[in-house]
């Protein structure tokens, strides 16, 4: 496999903040517009099982996992539970609303969905606290695997 260019690492952090600015974006909304016990009514309403739990947990893991994206912490995890997230909302609220987001349809939410299994894939890049804290890491220790032994 080749290594990540500097364009990659781009494209990544760009991805990285468009998903984290809508996912605090639409986390903030549920806190501060709806609240988490309204958030929690409109779940329990729309049929989500375990409303109780996904209203707040929904809101958290939108605003502070928002945040984790766009920073590159904890990037492919975060990524991973935003992807089964937007998949949830796809199948259990705007699935049955068809594919267009402007009828309620899964559109959006399965876009997001789609961008957050991606990134769970790549991972946050270079441009990251994930790369600072792990991937420098990893480099040193495959050049010193690589590295020619003394004679």
């Amino acid at each position: 496999m080749t290594q990540r260019t500097a364009r990659t690492d781009l494209g990544l952090l760009i991805a990285r903040i468009g998903l984290g600015v809508v996912m605090i974006a639409h986390g903030w909304q549920k806190y501060a517009q709806n609240g988490i016990e309204g958030t929690t009514a409109g779940f329990r309403q729309m049929g989500v099982p375990f409303a109780e739990l996904a209203g707040p947990g929904v809101t958290a893991l939108e605003i502070f996992g928002g945040a984790a994206i766009i920073l590159g912490l904890l990037t492919p995890l975060v990524a991973l539970a935003n992807t089964a997230t937007m998949i949830g909302a796809a199948v259990l609220v705007h699935g049955s609303n068809g594919f267009y987001a402007a009828n309620g349809g899964y559109e959006f939410v399965g876009l997001l969905a789609v961008l957050s299994l991606g990134l769970a894939v790549a991972g946050a890049g270079r441009y990251s606290l994930d790369h600072l804290l792990v991937g420098r890491r990893r480099e040193r220790v495959a050049a010193a695997r690589t590295a020619p032994v003394p004679s």
